[in-house]
């Protein structure tokens, strides 16, 4: 079978991406290219290796097993390069990293633009997803490190301790919740709320614990950061539920008050995962190592 490397990342693409159009920009071609290569590689095999729908495609079950070779032989590719850069002007490679919103917003900013700054070969993909999201995505082995809440299964990875990033209450300074030193979800889920935008891996995370102890909480307003949620909190528009980071990082500017959360899935540790650190690329490992060495545990 004659398939090459942009087939095999073409295929992968459009399995990520979930159609040929959007796997085709992914890859940097034309719909109309990318289409003859499918066909191309279908005829090759001699059986379809997508089946195409209105909503998009899915891979058949000759596709999946395309798909487990080609991360395999792109993979190997990719650490292939890795080495051999450490042989030429430096590092290149791109680390396709996944975290969830409390280390996106909090925690890993400055230590990615500490290393970036310091390997300019190197490049980031950053995505934020829920916890259970990332697990997932690594043990397919579509992204290379994932910064997870140890809440979730992390069978069949390797890991190793980031963070303490415990989840608290806000209220503003003068509610009558203020003086409270501890509460739970379920004591408070009467009071109208304020959250992060749809799609947020933290609120995701907030309404599925509400769900299970069988509240809907009430949101007067969905903001798109963290900072936006505490500061409208300080106008005494609502409560909200933030990492403990980002409590003390605002509470004098935004005038709001920190309270523990009782619930057991509020104290949570931030865990750096991935499939095996010894078959990652060279690039990979010094990214993994630097933020480690960076992460020291906060309680």
């Amino acid at each position: 079978m004659r398939f090459d490397l942009t087939d095999l990342r073409l295929f992968l693409n459009i399995h990520e991406a979930g159609t040929i159009t959007d796997g085709a920009q992914r890859s940097h071609m034309t719909l109309a290219s990318a289409s003859e290569r499918v066909k191309g590689m279908e005829a090759e095999v001699g059986v379809p290796l997508l089946l195409r729908g209105r909503r998009g495609v899915q891979v058949t079950a000759a596709g999946r097993t395309l798909l487990h070779h080609a991360r395999a032989v792109l993979h190997q590719i990719d650490h292939m390069r890795g080495e051999l850069d450490l042989y030429g002007r430096g590092l290149k490679g791109h680390v396709r990293l996944l975290c969830n919103t409390a280390a996106l917003s909090e925690h890993l900013p400055g230590i990615l633009g500490d290393f970036l700054a310091r390997h300019p070969q190197i490049s980031i993909d950053l995505e934020e997803r829920t916890s259970y999201d990332i697990a997932d995505a690594l043990r397919s082995g579509t992204f290379d490190i994932g910064i997870v809440a140890d809440s979730v299964a992390l069978d069949g990875l390797e890991t190793h301790m980031f963070r303490h990033d415990p989840l608290s209450l806000i209220v503003p300074r003068h509610h009558e919740l203020a003086q409270l030193h501890s509460v739970s979800l379920a004591e408070v889920a009467h009071h109208d709320f304020i959250g992060l935008s749809e799609g947020s891996a933290l609120q995701e995370h907030i309404t599925h614990h509400a769900r299970r102890a069988g509240k809907r909480l009430r949101y007067r307003v969905r903001l798109r950061s963290l900072d936006a949620v505490c500061q409208m909190v300080g106008q005494n528009i609502g409560i909200a539920i933030v990492p403990k980071a980002t409590a003390v990082r605002c509470s004098r500017a935004a005038g709001i008050k920190r309270i523990a959360l009782s619930d057991a899935w509020a104290s949570r540790d931030l865990m750096l995962c991935v499939r095996s650190s010894g078959d990652l690329p060279v690039y990979v490992r010094k990214m993994m190592i630097y933020i480690l060495d960076n992460a020291v545990p906060q309680r």
